[in-house]
């Protein structure tokens, strides 16, 4: 999958071109970038913002081999970064929602949720 090369080398602007305009992103956990995102705009914001809160240091890395069934492709990944004296390390899902070569919609899953919602803060 394109999107996973260009994600892993942080290539944004053309993991983002693989979006659909009306795609929508949810975010989870109980932290200031949980929640809903609709559209490219709005995700670029909270992960420029990601970016910026870790100075730099947030990352994600594909690690697997992707999963299709029908429309729906799972990728997963290990996420790391640094805020201050925190630190976080852990492995995560990405499943899309695929519609004419395009992702329209996006789930997110941490392997440890509460210490994700710690490390970002509220």
């Amino acid at each position: 999958m394109a999107y996973a090369e260009a994600l892993g080398k942080g290539d944004v602007p053309t993991a983002f071109s693989f979006f659909s305009e009306e795609v929508q992103w949810h975010q989870p956990g109980n932290n200031q970038f949980s929640g809903l995102k609709k559209g490219a705009d709005e995700i670029g914001k909270m992960i420029g913002a990601m970016m910026e809160v870790s100075k730099g240091t947030f990352a994600l890395t594909p690690n697997g081999n992707l999963m299709v069934n029908g429309n729906l492709v799972s990728m997963p990944l290990r996420f790391s970064g640094t805020i201050d004296d925190r630190k976080m390390d852990m492995a995560g899902l990405d499943l899309f929602e695929i519609e004419a070569g395009k992702i329209t919609e996006v789930w997110l899953f941490s392997e440890d949720q509460e210490a994700e919602d710690i490390f970002w803060g509220k």
